[in-house]
């Protein structure tokens, strides 16, 4: 299919989010592996793995495993980095080394595109960190189990980091 035939079947999502957390931790959870296995993936899921080359043209690779062992593979290249401020990624399916796998590899619903754009904005207000996220190129047949997923990530970052 023609990737405009796929792009008018796929919206943005937007999920503003306030976080009772300095802005420097909440920037750590997207930018240090170590930080950011303790929140990725909603709650049922864990993540097994992750590399952040965090620079501009650097590449991510990241795991988020059920409960039944399923395990779901992503990797993008960051196109902006505005330090504490903005992070703009690059948002794919992958397999286990990195390579880009279409999303029917991981059985979801919906038609993809190969590559997702993520926007991250940052703003510190009185201690506390006020987070919007936009993510662009999700099919509308999953855009509201996106939604979920993310809000229930960002509850484990919340919660995980303090």
């Amino acid at each position: 299919m023609p990737q405009s035939a796929v792009a008018e079947k796929q919206k943005t999502i937007l999920v503003k989010r306030t976080f009772n957390l300095p802005l420097k931790t909440v920037w750590q959870a997207w930018t240090e592996p170590e930080s950011f296995k303790k929140w990725w993936g909603p709650k049922e899921y864990s993540c097994t793995h992750c590399t952040i080359d965090f620079k501009v043209g650097g590449k991510y690779l990241n795991s988020m495993k059920a409960a039944d062992g399923n395990e779901i593979w992503s990797t993008g290249v960051y196109e902006e980095i505005i330090p504490l401020k903005k992070i703009v990624y690059t948002n794919c399916f992958s397999d286990s080394k990195g390579n880009v796998v279409p999303a029917s590899d991981y059985k979801m619903p919906g038609e993809w595109a190969m590559e997702a754009l993520v926007t991250v904005e940052f703003e510190e207000v009185d201690g506390k960190t006020n987070m919007t996220l936009e993510h662009e190129g999700i099919p509308v047949e999953i855009d509201d189990d996106c939604m979920k997923g993310w809000q229930s990530s960002f509850d484990k970052l919340e919660n995980n980091l303090k």
